[in-house]
């Protein structure tokens, strides 16, 4: 099963370009280090929350554009011998020298996938997902998120992974643990959701809130939905 390190990060919108670059130019060195896939996915549907959101998980500023981003790697023994390899490459140390964000806010850690299901079809607009669930329902999360994987692939996403988190450090400024209100006994899962295009995952959306298979018991607590983040994001680098 695929082993995934998730970022999230504020921007500058001003920066875009600069970002892409930047991020375009490391992919061939993490690839090196022995990463399968590098994903950097632009915000473009982020909404406020009312109690956690993508914008405070990483205390973006009203000129910031958050950025959710994934690297995968086949094992926990390739991500950790490959960040070993970045912490002493000279390459990558004249690169963190003149980075386009505060990498003070931005959060990382390492998750173990629960759930990877694939469909045919290309990557063009990610539906992004962080949430804290009670370790004692891992099992009844898979399950759930098994069932609810089914309706996004018939209703038009081409991938939906799960990730549960692993190694989750905490940070001086921000971390997932802050970002998603963790409380004692809970994992952050780091999920998303695979679409063409973003046409098809709003028409997909519409179909997957009227599939009955989606019908909510108000009596299922495998997790608190009201600590759920979301947002959709535009991919600008896959490598």
């Amino acid at each position: 099963m695929t082993y995934v390190e998730g970022f999230v990060v504020a921007v500058p919108t001003a920066n875009k370009e600069a970002y892409r670059k930047h991020a375009a130019d490391a992919a061939p060195l993490f690839r090196e280090f022995g990463a399968s896939r590098m994903v950097e996915c632009w915000g473009d549907d982020v909404p406020d929350g009312k109690v956690n959101d993508f914008k405070g998980a990483v205390q973006a500023k009203p000129d910031e554009t958050v950025v959710f981003s994934w690297f995968e790697y086949p094992d926990r023994a390739t991500r950790d011998a490959a960040n070993q390899k970045m912490m002493s490459d000279p390459r990558m140390e004249a690169m963190g020298a003149d980075m386009p964000f505060d990498g003070s806010r931005m959060i990382f850690a390492g998750f173990d996938s629960l759930l990877d299901d694939s469909a045919e079809g290309r990557m063009g607009y990610v539906d992004g997902y962080l949430v804290p669930v009670p370790d004692g329902n891992k099992e009844a999360y898979r399950a759930m998120a098994q069932k609810a994987s089914e309706v996004f692939r018939d209703h038009g996403a081409t991938r939906v992974v799960e990730a549960w988190g692993d190694d989750v450090p905490d940070g001086k400024v921000t971390d997932y643990n802050r970002a998603s209100h963790k409380q004692d006994g809970e994992t952050v899962v780091f999920s998303w959701v695979e679409w063409p295009d973003k046409e098809t995952r709003m028409a997909g959306w519409e179909k997957v809130m009227a599939d009955e298979r989606m019908a909510h018991d108000p009596n299922d607590q495998t997790f608190d939905g009201k600590r759920m983040i979301y947002g959709g994001f535009a991919p600008i680098v896959e490598a």
